[in-house]
């Protein structure tokens, strides 16, 4: 197929279901050329479109002349490549030689002579090539930024686009408007939808048992709601595994015959609880008129037989159902708008990562609190990761503290250079914006978090010196927030990526649109990171040097309950992801993610949202206790804008 799914999934254009033949030809043309995937062209597309501008679309014109600048960028580094090796072939090294303070030629007696230090380091810089050292002097942090191994990369002072809108939502709404005096008191409340001292646990601390149970009890738990929701016989559920001529329905867990194996119709089994089928597994046979998407660890209702015993023929897949919106009533809609004094809310949402590959400057998370501190934002949401173990700098710990700052670099540890190079700028916004509440969300991928399975504790926000509990927040990875009169859910894994990798088709897909079927399979499983067991490492984005695997998913599976929606459908759903960023209503539900603020090689993106408060008609203003939904997808618009 030339890679076509997975370049259209990558470079969709709105409202088209697929690119067009000589769009595609031309695309798959240049992936041949230069032997790339389909994710690297399109990063090297995205740096295109920064370069050329935002009113950058994919045609057939524009896509040539991005195959012209992809030859004409790898003939310039070829061409510095020679002049490099060239200079290091005229390169001429004498031969060391012992003198009367070096005993040894190649300082074998350093380890066990005193006072070698300063010797064992000259000895080593004279054995070194310009060309290791120069690849050395890359890795440090330079406020510079203008070059690193895998590329060039831009200063932030001289990025362009900057403020530019990338896409809008509900764009006939009006935008943020700035107050003339800035509030002195915080506009909003925010309440925790679950308890967050769960989250605490001992990671790792799990039995097989207590696994086991967690991943039956979803099962059954989706079984008792399903058939409630179509109001079905009990008796008409069973063992999907047992051979029978009556047709039942049968709930259970998507997984692959193989280990390891990418899904597809034809390597799909179910897999039931214990209690209803034994934990048995069974494979899957789709009739014709079946269109549905699957991906492992998917809960599903099926109906159809087992007359064979050897597989189950589907002949129905029956929708889960959702949970409930949020209600508020009246009165509570009433003091939120007295709150706010009929004036929108102020709300930015980020991820991480907040700095550049070449740099620990966090340019990008300086100027993210500058526009909060002049728009007077009244909800800044900071999601992880913040100090990133995938970052070049910090895997290699080459890499120097600013100046100024009061850090003993001997004794240093990562929460210090959290301290000084994330607090300082979170600690600044506090102080100019009074009235802000900074929610900040871990990662698994930071360094200064000592809870590194997801789900994930909040960080220790006195130990890094972050402001007070009432203009900063730590909470945990995931989490459910009611702030004012909406419903927030927020997650720093990056399930959207996984789900995309995972997804598998049985016909043609309901949904055209990916980005919305991806949100839509977190919104009908209730759960922020449905997909079980998690992808591979291998699969995911690599970090920034050499030899370096991604992360991933550290999943603590007894405790995956903690992850999922608290009984309640978030009106508001932050799902930070790898993939363009983008906007989405759907299931009414505000899906967003906001993109990371800095990429590899350049600045990244974030969101700002203008909620509008709640309008009551006369019926509902005339009962206060009545409860009404949030309807938060009508009255909040939402642009993405590059940082």
């Amino acid at each position: 197929m030339g890679h076509e799914i997975e370049i259209n999934d990558h470079f969709q254009i709105p409202g088209e279901a697929s690119l067009p033949p000589d769009v595609l030809g031309e695309l798959q043309s240049t992936m041949r050329l230069h032997s790339m995937t389909p994710q690297d062209l399109f990063y090297k597309w995205e740096s295109y479109c920064i370069k050329m501008g935002p009113e950058t679309k994919l045609n057939l014109d524009t896509a040539r002349a991005f195959k012209k600048d992809v030859q004409d960028v790898l003939d310039t580094e070829v061409r510095n490549k020679i002049q490099i090796r060239g200079a290091e072939k005229r390169t001429v090294h004498a031969t060391p030689r012992a003198t009367a303070n070096d005993s040894d030629v190649f300082g074998m007696l350093d380890s066990i002579t005193p006072k070698t230090s300063y010797v064992s380091t000259k000895r080593k810089e004279i054995f070194e090539t310009p060309a290791a050292k120069s690849a050395r002097s890359t890795r440090k942090s330079s406020p510079s930024g203008d070059h690193t191994a895998n590329g060039t990369i831009a200063r932030f002072s001289e990025r362009q686009n900057a403020g530019a809108v990338v896409e809008t939502i509900n764009g006939h709404l009006d935008s943020v408007r700035i107050p003339e005096v800035p509030y002195a008191e915080p506009r909003i409340t925010v309440v925790a939808n679950s308890d967050l001292s769960k989250f605490k646990y001992r990671p790792l601390a799990v039995h097989l048992s207590e696994a086991s149970e967690i991943l039956d009890d979803r099962i059954d738990g989706f079984t008792i709601a399903v058939q409630k929701h179509h109001k079905l016989d009990e008796g008409l559920f069973g063992n999907a595994a047992s051979k029978s001529t009556n047709e039942i329905v049968a709930v259970g867990r998507i997984a692959c015959d193989t280990p390891d194996a990418k899904l597809n119709a034809a390597s799909m089994v179910i897999e039931a609880s214990r209690r209803m089928g034994a934990g048995l597994r069974v494979p899957l046979k789709f009739g014709s008129k079946i269109t549905a998407e699957f991906f492992p660890g998917q809960i599903v209702a099926l109906r159809g037989t087992n007359t064979t015993g050897e597989y189950f023929t589907v002949s129905e897949v029956l929708d889960l159902p959702l949970q409930t919106l949020s209600g508020f009533s009246t009165s509570s809609i009433n003091t939120v708008n007295e709150r706010l004094g009929n004036s929108p809310l102020n709300l930015m949402i980020s991820a991480g990562p907040y700095t550049a590959d070449d740099n620990l400057e966090f340019e990008p998370l300086k100027e993210l609190c500058t526009k909060a501190s002049e728009s007077s934002a009244d909800v800044l949401i900071l999601v992880g990761p913040f100090l990133d173990i995938e970052h070049p700098l910090l895997a290699t710990g080459d890499f120097e503290l600013p100046k100024g700052a009061d850090i003993e670099p001997d004794v240093a540890t990562l929460t210090d250079v959290f301290r000084v190079l994330v607090g300082g700028p979170i600690r600044q916004l506090s102080q100019e914006n009074p009235s802000i509440t900074i929610l900040i969300v871990p990662s698994t991928r930071d360094a200064v978090n000592k809870h590194v399975s997801w789900p994930q504790a909040a960080l220790d926000r006195k130990g890094l010196g972050l402001p007070g509990s009432k203009r900063a927040m730590c909470v945990p990875n995931p989490v459910t927030l009611t702030i004012n009169d909406f419903v927030i859910g927020i997650s720093a894994q990056d399930v959207l990526w996984d789900l995309r990798k995972e997804e598998a088709n049985v016909g043609t897909p309901k949904e055209s649109n990916l980005l919305t079927r991806l949100s839509q399979h977190v919104i009908h499983q209730n759960h922020f990171y449905p997909l079980f067991p998690p992808s591979n490492r291998a699969t995911l984005p690599k970090p920034g040097y050499e030899g370096g695997m991604a992360t991933g998913t550290p999943m603590d599976i007894a405790y995956l309950k903690l992850g999922e929606f608290p009984g309640i459908r978030p009106d508001l759903l932050v799902l930070p992801s790898a993939l363009p960023p983008y906007l989405r209503a759907t299931e009414d539900v505000f899906v967003v993610n906001p993109g990371t603020l800095s990429k590899r090689k350049g600045p990244g993106t974030y969101v700002q949202m203008s909620i509008h408060p709640r309008q009551l008609d006369e019926t509902e203003s005339s009962n206060p206790s009545v409860k009404v939904g949030s309807r938060l997808y009508d009255r909040a618009r939402a642009d993405v804008i590059r940082i």
